[in-house]
């Protein structure tokens, strides 16, 4: 039994129990024949058909499945739906059956796998959290931790991230890190000032714009330094205070030069030898 397309006839590598006009109109369905060109039919098999034959069994032409279908063998079986996995493959009397996911796994399409794939761990180690939790039908979408940008995105998930670079005293930020971009630096130039949190470089102080004198000139990380102004009031406070500190000063030199005398020179006057006295019996 053959079934004869376009004056060419096919065979499957089928057991005599498994021939059946399904398989013609599977494989019509597959090639897209019209009906007309479709003949069902006993023929002895002569050289050029056997030739033909084995052309499309080495080329693997015999069968091809629906995309919702998977081949077992020389069997089209019907996909398992997304969350679920194969338990046992079709046969010409039976449908596919399938199980559901278990928790930790997943499967996000139709398949005819025995097997639910295991759900993906969002690592800190790796700079991730999780961003969509993983279901029976979807995978766990990951993100960046705060402060960190994706270095490794797949579609709209993040396998690996790293932590944004840290501007540096004398650098602006010049472009905010985001969850997939790495912070830009800058470095500031003459005359301004960052100290790595700014983004971007202060021009120094101008101390005499604002009256003021100049102290510690401004670096790349620092602002300068300004001071009040020395006044021509104060240097004549100044002189008198010091008049005064130096008269105050000689006093005291005075004082203790005078005391010190003094207490010498009665001291002196207890050494002086005194009247002797006789003592009469």
């Amino acid at each position: 039994m053959f079934c004869l397309i376009d004056d060419v006839f096919l065979q499957l590598q089928l057991n005599k129990s498994q021939f059946s006009v399904r398989w013609c109109l599977q494989i019509k369905k597959n090639y897209n024949f019209p009906p007309e060109k479709m003949i069902w039919r006993r023929k002895l098999l002569t050289p050029a058909t056997f030739l033909i034959i084995m052309m499309k069994v080495f080329t693997g032409h015999t069968l091809t499945c629906h995309p919702a279908a998977y081949q077992i063998g020389n069997e089209c079986c019907p996909m398992c739906p997304a969350g679920s996995r194969v338990k046992t493959d079709c046969t010409e009397f039976r449908m596919t059956s399938c199980l559901p996911c278990l928790k930790g796994t997943f499967v996000d399409k139709p398949t005819g796998q025995k097997k639910c794939f295991d759900c993906t761990n969002c690592d800190e180690g790796l700079g991730l959290k999780v961003k969509t939790s993983c279901t029976t039908t979807s995978n766990t979408v990951c993100e960046p931790l705060e402060g960190f940008y994706c270095i490794d995105p797949r579609g709209n998930n993040c396998v690996a991230a790293q932590k944004h670079t840290i501007c540096h005293p004398g650098q602006s930020i010049n472009q905010t890190g985001t969850a997939f971009t790495d912070t830009v630096c800058s470095d500031c130039s003459n005359g301004t000032f960052s100290d790595g949190t700014f983004t971007s470089c202060q021009s120094h102080t101008q101390c005499e714009s604002i009256n003021l004198k100049l102290i510690k000139p401004g670096t790349s990380s620092t602002d300068a330094k300004c001071g009040e102004k020395s006044s021509n009031v104060a240097v004549p406070v100044t002189i008198p205070c010091v008049l005064l500190f130096l008269l105050m000063s000689a006093g005291l030199v005075y004082w203790f030069y005078f005391r010190k005398k003094k207490m010498s020179f009665r001291e002196a006057e207890k050494t002086q030898v005194q009247p002797f006295s006789v003592n009469l019996r």
